[in-house]
């Protein structure tokens, strides 16, 4: 099931909760799914986030081909060294794979091992990872190869011709969940409400909000002047990213999230910069506020 997949089942009900990917502490923001919270068609009007999840990410190199064995295999440490000459019984394993499949996000987390042993391979996207199993399974050739993981390598019957090929051992993606509406007694925190979170602390940065804007491209500081309404308010931005409105050229519509809560907001800090936001925006939308898992300590791990 591929992103835009997850948002049309929660718009349509068919599904109370959905996770998508937002972000990966190797390769930044995941651009398509910045481009369905843009909503340029309406198709997800009702579509907001409730909450956050951080996954320690591996992937493996999958296909149908043999495996091989090699006496002097690499360790993934040494295999990610800028410097380090490729081995070559280790590259001739990989020597008759000709397609590369996998989500672009699998791409850009391990290129460093891509540009070692599989340059000489085509790149495909596919919608995710484990759709790119179920591709490279269904190669009657075995010249192809996914990225994805090793439950996926077991689903699909595929041979694991290398484990970990991640650039970075701390590699973390963050999914966001989304739920349809916008109410209060759906805002949770993960293991509790936030009813009993509050009473243990009220501090601005145990929740994070989300919200877009669109500013007027002709006025000069239009952007600055709206990012001052955070500070004006004491909101601490935890993050900012744009993408093409796709109405004009070089216009954006640009996301940004800050330490904060409507839902649990004493000081009217998080209210007064909606309030400065309907004079300074050209439009703008909240999707919602959440537990700040990061500030829980809460990292789960995951192979996909």
């Amino acid at each position: 099931m591929g992103t835009i997949d997850v948002f049309e089942a929660v718009q349509s009900s068919a599904v109370t909760r959905g996770v998508v990917p937002f972000e990966n502490s190797t390769n930044g923001s995941v651009v398509n799914t910045l481009d369905l919270f843009c909503d340029r068609q309406g198709a997800f009007p009702d579509v907001n986030v409730c909450g956050e999840v951080y996954l320690d990410v591996h992937h493996d190199l999958l296909s149908r081909s043999d495996p091989g064995h090699s006496s002097s295999e690499p360790s993934h440490e040494a295999a990610v060294a800028a410097h380090l000459t490729p081995n070559l019984e280790y590259h001739n394993r990989f020597s008759n794979i000709r397609h590369i499949y996998s989500h672009p996000q699998a791409f850009g987390q391990c290129e460093v091992f891509l540009n070692l042993y599989l340059k000489h391979a085509e790149r495909h996207d596919v919608s995710s990872t484990s759709k790119a199993a179920e591709v490279v399974s269904l190669d009657e050739t075995r010249t192809s190869a996914a990225i994805s993981s090793t439950v996926a390598a077991e689903e699909f019957e595929l041979n694991i011709l290398a484990h970990e090929i991640e650039d970075r051992t701390n590699n973390t993606t963050r999914f966001l969940i989304i739920r349809k509406g916008n109410d209060w007694p759906e805002l949770t925190t993960g293991n509790a409400t936030l009813e009993s979170s509050r009473e243990v602390n009220n501090a601005a940065s145990r929740y994070k909000s989300l919200l877009s804007f669109t500013t007027d491209h002709q006025s000069a500081g239009a952007l600055a002047d709206t990012l001052m309404v955070f500070k004006t308010h004491g909101l601490n931005l935890t993050s900012i990213n744009s993408r093409p409105t796709q109405v004009l050229p070089w216009h954006y519509i640009f996301f940004v999230e800050f330490e904060g809560s409507e839902w649990d907001d004493p000081d009217g800090a998080v209210r007064g910069a909606f309030k400065g936001l309907d004079q300074i925006a050209k439009d703008w939308r909240w999707f919602g506020s959440w537990r700040n898992q990061l500030d829980l300590g809460v990292t789960a791990s995951s192979e996909a």
